[in-house]
């Protein structure tokens, strides 16, 4: 190189050493700087991670922050200055726009029959009870009200209920994680974890929320659901809020399960897919029919394929077993053995509100990811005493659950003999769901132990389907059954028994269920009252039947 070249480039560098200097000097500030920021080194040590294992990325990370920064320095309208765009109204036409403009219905107008059924609902004057009264002044035997255990009333209750009230107040004016959580509360989680057996339990304000609010907290994209096609709307609503993916089977068909559990694990080996967290969803006692599910059988299954297993015992709790514990105590199965079991405080115990109960593991994860938990107000505190004393009186008051035992005992005697219904209830279920016989019934098959256990059907089940494999020989008219069964419970209220159909919300659940009444048994009425009450709807079914013909 001359001589005259190299003594150029040398002074060059000389006069950018200012500037070198000057950048160093900035960088060494700035690193400085962001050293001290709380969290800069895990992100320093990110970026070296993700540009020593993809350089790639690391440049479409760069590009996607200088968007970014683009996109908020930038302002978030563009308005059109010539107001080319824009059309200009008068006041006058302004007012006629908004005149002639008609909002959109909310909701579809109710039809007739919708009309005619929310007319017919009854009304009481005064509390609930075995015989309340209505509005028209009549007195009625009560077969519709899920007062199972007779808590409805009890004055100790309702004695601990009104001095809670005063100490307390009415609302607890907060979700539990954010001051809504009082020492009754925590006593009542405390209670039912100690008559269940578990660890723990944690306490959800409404019944509805609870069982759609424990799925999503576990159960996320990428993770296998395994649910009875006969669950309830509730539960339908958590395994679609959690986005999971979910395989179905036959309704309290055991077979059914396995045979899906095995296609689950066939499928995952083929396709050599990791495992996945994975649960079996079911009821203890369904509230769509009133059958009640082989707990032992189903807790070998699980154990077997390594699922997890949350059980709805909505309807179970607090009404079957010695003591009201539900499945677990009827079967003597260890509480440990469900991973989570749910319950009604509203249901079991006539109070409000439902709970979970499990492991320590399990509740507490619920606390920051229950949405329910974590976003409705926690239930007043007079509700939370009540449902405690309610325990305690199933505790020391055995003899409830045996008047309800008698009581269920007496229903299905008559109705089991009659030859225009069929039962799908099991016979210890204290709801009992009605259906009208079609002339291609089969008889009722309730005296077994578990009448849905098995199916003699060898019709493979679709397990991506919601929808039974027997549903395309369903011969019964909804719209008429509907009409058919107020006109029942109608004829019965006018005989004085309040009965009720099974309430479905028609066009929003997976599978429509088919219509039905519901008896509700309680143990605060006497036998004689009960038989009673029950040959009256059975007078009244006969009666609107032979009227049809």
């Amino acid at each position: 190189m001359p001589l005259f070249a190299f003594g150029a480039t040398n002074s060059s560098l000389t006069a950018l050493e200012p500037l070198f200097t000057f950048l160093t000097t900035s960088l060494t500030i700035a690193e400085g700087a962001f050293n001290k920021i709380p969290g800069s080194a895990v992100v320093l040590r990110y970026v070296k991670s993700s540009h020593q294992n993809d350089p790639g990325r690391t440049i479409l990370e760069l590009i996607l922050v200088i968007f970014a920064i683009r996109t908020l320095l930038q302002s978030r309208t563009r308005e059109d200055r010539n107001g080319n765009n824009f059309i200009q109204f008068t006041p006058k036409e302004v007012d006629e726009l908004v005149d002639e403009w008609t909002p959109d219905s909310l909701a579809q107008p109710l039809t007739p029959s919708e009309q005619a059924d929310l007319a017919a609902v009854p009304i009481l004057a005064g509390p609930t009870g075995p015989k309340p009264k209505l509005i028209n002044g009549k007195q009625v035997t009560n077969l519709a009200s899920l007062n199972f255990t007779g808590l409805a009333g009890n004055e100790h209750i309702k004695q601990q209920a009104v001095e809670t009230l005063r100490r307390y107040g009415l609302g607890s004016c907060g979700p539990p994680g954010f001051y809504g959580t009082v020492d009754v509360h925590m006593a009542l989680e405390r209670d039912i974890a100690d008559f269940l057996g578990t660890e723990e339990a944690i306490l959800y304000s409404q019944g509805f929320s609870t069982i759609s609010s424990v799925i999503p907290a576990y159960s996320k994209r990428g993770d296998i659901i395994v649910a009875d096609r006969g669950v309830n709307f509730a539960i339908q609503k958590g395994i679609q809020i959690s986005r999971s993916t979910v395989r179905w089977y036959d309704h309290n068909d055991l077979k059914s399960l396995e045979q899906v559990l095995e296609g689950i694990e066939k499928e995952r080996k083929k396709r050599k897919q990791p495992l996945t967290r994975r649960f079996i969803i079911t009821e203890g006692i369904f509230e769509r029919d009133g059958a009640m599910v082989d707990l032992p059988k189903l807790v070998e299954i699980k154990m077997k394929y390594k699922y997890r297993l949350i059980l709805d015992e909505s309807y179970s709790f607090g009404t079957v077993g010695r003591t009201g514990r539900g499945l677990t105590e009827v079967y003597n199965v260890l509480a440990s053995k469900v991973d989570m079991i749910i319950g009604s405080t509203a249901i079991g115990l006539c109070s409000s509100g439902g709970f979970c109960a499990g492991s320590h593991i399990v509740i507490e994860h619920q606390r920051i990811n229950g949405p329910s938990f974590v976003f409705s107000a926690s239930m007043p505190p007079l509700l939370a005493v009540s449902a405690s004393e309610g325990i305690k009186l199933l505790l020391s008051k055995s003899d409830m659950l045996e008047k309800l035992r008698v009581n269920i005992y007496e229903a299905r005697q008559i109705l089991d003999k009659f030859d225009l219904v069929t039962i799908p209830s099991h016979p210890d279920s204290p709801i009992i769901h009605i259906y009208l016989r079609a002339p291609n019934d089969c008889p009722t098959s309730s005296s077994f132990l578990h009448p849905f256990s098995s199916s003699s059907n060898t019709k493979p089940s679709n397990p991506t389907s919601a929808l039974p494999r027997d549903a395309s020989t369903w011969t019964w008219d909804i719209e008429e059954e509907e009409h058919l069964l107020q006109e029942i419970v109608e004829e019965a209220q006018s005989q004085g028994v309040m009965i009720t159909k099974a309430k479905q919300l028609r066009g929003q659940e997976n599978v429509e269920p088919r219509p039905s009444i519901r008896l509700a048994m309680t143990s605060a009425l006497p036998p004689a009252d009960t038989r009673a009450a029950v040959n009256t709807v059975k007078a009244a079914v006969t009666k609107i039947l032979k009227r049809r013909k």
